[in-house]
């Protein structure tokens, strides 16, 4: 059954557009390749069960299966939308059958499945855009899932700790937002991303860095680390620890 908690932030321009992404925060992009980059060397010489939350429409699904010929990836998304765009994009991928691509939201999905099942749960900018308690149980069933010794692989936008700091950042990111659609005459995508941003920001979604890292290291996670961070743009790598 699908959390009561669940949103549908990607259902209508932007998820239709999403591609737009690209334009408006390279960044994304890179941490993608990033995801792949962490996920390639962990555990090598040992096939990998790979669990995605929130694929949209593929990108960090692509770096994780080009990542390692052994690892056999699950991504998961609740928006049709950007599913429909995932499978055309990743068409080859599912006709070998490394990859399953599921219409459910994070927690049901994680839900299903035994404890102790997956090596590496990754994702790419999507957990942030969880609401706090939704994003804590999810959390706590990345830790069930993952086998000892495995790993949640995230790369997202995690808040600056200086609230502050963070708000002029924040402007810096919407200027450039207003500048770049503005070049293409697409003020109806601005609105949209715009509106976005603004959930993002809410006190019920923004995901700041060192509360998310104690909140790891409660769940168990050790170590938890951040090999990359560049403004909001951030890699962090938590291990659920072996016996």
């Amino acid at each position: 059954m699908q959390s009561t908690e669940v949103e549908r932030l990607f259902s209508g321009l932007i998820g239709a557009e999403y591609d737009r992404l690209a334009m408006i925060c390279p960044a994304a992009a890179q941490m993608s390749h990033r995801v792949g980059e962490a996920v390639a060397g962990w555990n090598p010489g040992r096939p990998l069960r790979v669990f995605e939350i929130g694929c949209g429409t593929g990108v960090t699904t692509l770096s994780l299966l080009l990542a390692r010929e052994d690892a056999a990836v699950t991504a998961v998304d609740n928006e049709p939308a950007m599913l429909v765009q995932a499978r055309e994009h990743l068409a080859s991928w599912l006709g070998q059958g490394r990859l399953r691509l599921l219409e459910a939201d994070a927690l049901s999905a994680l839900d299903a499945l035994p404890d102790a099942s997956v090596d590496v749960v990754a994702s790419g900018y999507a957990v942030h855009n969880f609401l706090q308690g939704y994003r804590s149980r999810v959390l706590e069933a990345v830790y069930r899932v993952l086998k000892p010794g495995g790993a949640f692989i995230n790369g997202d936008r995690y808040a600056l700790d200086d609230a502050a700091a963070h708000t002029r950042l924040t402007q810096d990111e919407a200027r450039h937002w207003f500048k770049a659609f503005a070049a293409i005459g697409r003020y109806d995508l601005l609105e949209q991303w715009i509106v976005h941003l603004f959930s993002d920001e809410s006190e019920d979604h923004i995901m700041r860095l060192s509360p998310a890292l104690a909140a790891l290291r409660e769940l168990g996670f050790a170590p938890v680390e951040v090999p990359f961070r560049e403004g909001v743009n951030t890699l962090l790598v938590a291990v659920k620890p072996a016996p």
